[in-house]
């Protein structure tokens, strides 16, 4: 039998405590990242699937969606015109009439003159391909060098199948009745929750168990409110701006109706990005259609394309600031999202939603998916081995 050398050092113990804290750590630490790790593909899922379940059920979802960001942006209202000793039934029914009245008044400023400016519409089309065939004529060496190479690669001659579809007026018949329902499942839905909303307000702070529950409701209902009806406020005033001044510099040019193209300026400028591209192009179109010279008739896209450079790089951000500045990638992210759910009223109400995510977001933990797929913790917050270490 060999004994143990009393000279040389004793064997290390083993690092871990004796009564098993650090196994009891480790699984922990385990189970929370399974859970967060279902978590995340839970997510994933839903906000794979939930594209086609709110299209499918557009004509309930939308005016939910809306209803919800209008009872956002018309409670302030609903309170003001309570102070003035209102009912608060009639003080909900005069808010949402005021917004009503706002937008009716603004679609029949751009609509008006929009039917006699579609009445000229081929007109404009052709003569924009008149300037088209005229660009092309200086390029003729071109489509002669397309000829011969189609001549020498052949191409198979095919019969052309045309597709019959509705016509304007049928799909507009069609629409019409859709569209009058979900207005008014809006407008009943916005008036229930904002006559609501101080019964939901008591519900929120109240009920609630806590005292820091309640106080954390209060303060995610307050932020909520406060950044989607002052971003939509300041960026109505910002595109009212806008209209103003492509309204003068319509009449400036010379350009037939500048209260329409003033007013249209500024309902496309509520849609990021898309909106001002839209604008340019009509401008362009209308401007090629009317002049005689093709650079006269790009001249007012030009203007514009200036003024929007202008708005969007100086003033709106530094009206905005840094409250409401978000990541170009998400706002491109919920626009292409919500635009391929509900079309327009998707691009319309997509930075509203993202903005009342990310207020909510910012009052209950940010998930941090790119560290949790290199190991960190989900919400470092709420990580228990991080947040209560053994005694």
């Amino acid at each position: 039998m060999i004994g143990t050398d009393p000279l040389l050092p004793p064997e290390p113990a083993s690092l871990a405590p004796a009564d098993g804290t650090g196994n009891r750590m480790t699984f922990a630490a385990q189970e929370l990242r399974l859970i967060s790790a279902l978590v995340v593909l839970l997510a994933t899922g839903l906000f794979l699937a939930l594209p086609f379940v709110l299209s499918i059920g557009s004509v309930v979802f939308l005016p939910l969606v809306t209803a919800i960001m209008l009872t956002i942006v018309l409670s302030p209202v609903a309170d003001r015109l309570a102070l003035w000793r209102l009912p608060n039934a009639l003080a909900s029914f005069a808010a949402l009439l005021l917004f009503f009245a706002v937008v009716a008044m603004a679609l029949a400023v751009v609509l008006r003159p929009a039917v006699t400016l579609f009445e000229a519409a081929p007109a404009m089309v052709e003569r924009v391909g008149e300037h088209f065939r005229h660009l092309q004529g200086n390029f003729v060496w071109f489509s002669r060098l397309n000829e011969r190479i189609a001549a020498i690669v052949g191409g198979a001659d095919g019969q052309q199948v045309v597709l019959a579809t509705p016509s304007m007026l049928e799909q507009l018949a069609f629409a019409t009745p859709s569209v009058l329902l979900e207005v008014l499942l809006t407008f009943l839905m916005a008036f229930f929750m904002i006559e609501a909303r101080v019964r939901l307000r008591r519900r929120l702070l109240l009920d609630r168990q806590h005292f820091g529950a309640s106080l954390k409701a209060a303060r995610v209902m307050r932020d909520v409110q406060d950044r989607v009806a002052a971003y939509i406020l300041t960026v109505a005033l910002i595109n009212l701006g806008v209209g103003v001044v492509v309204a003068l510099g319509a009449w400036v040019l010379g350009l037939g109706a500048p209260v329409m193209w003033g007013g249209l300026a500024t309902l496309l400028n509520f849609v990021p990005y898309l909106g001002p591209l839209a604008m340019m192009a009509l401008l362009a179109l209308f401007g090629l259609g009317t002049a005689d010279v093709p650079l006269v008739g790009l001249m007012p896209a030009a203007a514009y394309l200036g003024l929007h450079a202008v708005e969007a790089n100086v003033v709106t951000p530094a009206i905005l600031g840094a409250r409401f500045t978000m990541n170009p990638v998400m706002i491109l992210l919920a626009l292409s999202y919500f635009t391929w759910i509900w079309g327009v009223f998707g691009a319309l109400l997509s930075v509203p939603i993202l903005l009342a995510l990310t207020a909510l977001f910012d009052h209950l933990g940010r998930p941090n998916v790119i560290g949790f797929i290199f190991g960190e913790p989900l919400f470092p917050a709420t990580d228990p081995v991080a947040e209560d270490p053994p005694v």
